[in-house]
């Protein structure tokens, strides 16, 4: 087998097990407001979750992959030499997802990937072969990537803390006089509402992982042009569901109980927001972090609620995690890149 396919093969391996511990790293932000709020068990909604995990890449296009799978060229380089700058970049991204699972700590795996993407392209070829943007959007009032990239992941938070806080809001006023039987009825609602999210975030994440995984085959001479073939969206979807199927308890801890306390309203206006968001931003081809949009969102809530009960302690550890997950990324993909140029010169 030829070096060249061996890198293909290899790149293909690489992106699945980034997308494997992007399901288990991100289950938990699905999962934690379901199991907080006593909705499922947690067999039940890692079951209900992992299904429509699957649907979201299948049914949810290609508007998000064809943003990630554009923000790097590596096009006029080597075939070789631009695979091997791929896999370290995503070898950066799957070293960090694990660090933060490890230490419970619900960091952003979108963030991981483009850090780790970026620091590799930028150590291995240098800064003009990644797409920044500015100047699209200063000259032509154009998104395009990193900067459109980096917008997405900047404010979906923003606007997550806004949708749960106006409608943990409107919700108060509809239900003030409601009984305590309505909580039943809340957490049977959570059986749609948490599916609607799981397919979000499907549509969203797997397809960060169609892009690159294109990319790749387009690098690797496998492929002609940029277009997701159905057999990666399948593969991607694939190894998602499994890796949520896996869960990632103890990121439940941190969202479902170390920020706020969540109970069945809470997790039903939190499975709305976040993944109203979420769905809008794959529209869009924005990809977004839906850890930071679940947890922004339940920041939100509390506030509209009782912002003193909000754990704004923790809510900073995790704001802390957000801000260095793309520069931490970044230099862990550099150093890969460097490692892996050494061991294959």
């Amino acid at each position: 087998m030829e070096a060249l396919t061996i890198l293909v093969v290899m790149a293909v391996v690489v992106v699945l097990l980034f997308d494997y511990t992007n399901g288990f790293h991100d289950a938990a932000n699905i999962v934690a407001t379901v199991i907080a709020s006593r909705a499922m068990q947690p067999v039940q909604a890692v079951v209900i979750v992992g299904i429509f995990e699957f649907l979201g890449p299948v049914l949810g296009g290609t508007a998000v992959a064809n943003t990630i799978g554009k923000f790097v060229h590596l096009e006029d380089l080597p075939a070789a030499f631009s695979l091997l700058v791929v896999l370290a970049g995503l070898s950066g991204a799957i070293v960090w997802n694990l660090v933060t699972w490890w230490k419970g700590i619900p960091s952003s795996s979108s963030h991981a990937l483009v850090g780790g993407l970026i620091g590799a392209v930028v150590m291995a070829a240098g800064q003009d072969h990644v797409v920044w943007g500015f100047s699209e959007l200063l000259n032509h009032g154009r998104l395009t990537g990193v900067t459109k990239v980096v917008l997405a992941l900047v404010l979906s938070p923003l606007i997550g803390f806004g949708a749960g806080y106006l409608l943990h809001r409107f919700a108060g006023l509809l239900f003030r006089a409601a009984r305590p039987t309505l909580n039943r009825h809340l957490r049977k609602a959570q059986y749609v509402t948490a599916a609607a999210l799981a397919f979000s975030h499907g549509a969203n994440d797997a397809q960060k992982s169609m892009g690159i995984l294109t990319l790749a085959l387009v690098l690797g001479g496998r492929l002609d042009t940029f277009e997701v073939p159905t057999w990666v969206m399948l593969a991607c979807a694939t190894a998602m569901t499994l890796g949520t199927m896996s869960g990632g308890w103890r990121i439940v801890r941190t969202l479902g109980f170390a920020i706020y306390r969540v109970r069945p309203l809470h997790a039903l206006n939190s499975q709305l927001a976040s993944g109203g968001v979420v769905f809008a931003a794959s529209m869009l081809g924005a990809p977004v972090s839906t850890t930071h949009v679940v947890a922004t969102s339940i920041m939100g809530i509390g506030a509209s609620e009782r912002a003193r009960a909000v754990r704004w302690g923790k809510a900073r550890d995790i704001a802390a995690t957000w801000l260095i997950t793309i520069p931490a990324a970044a230099l862990v993909g550099g150093l890969l890149e460097l490692v892996l140029s050494g061991l294959l010169s």
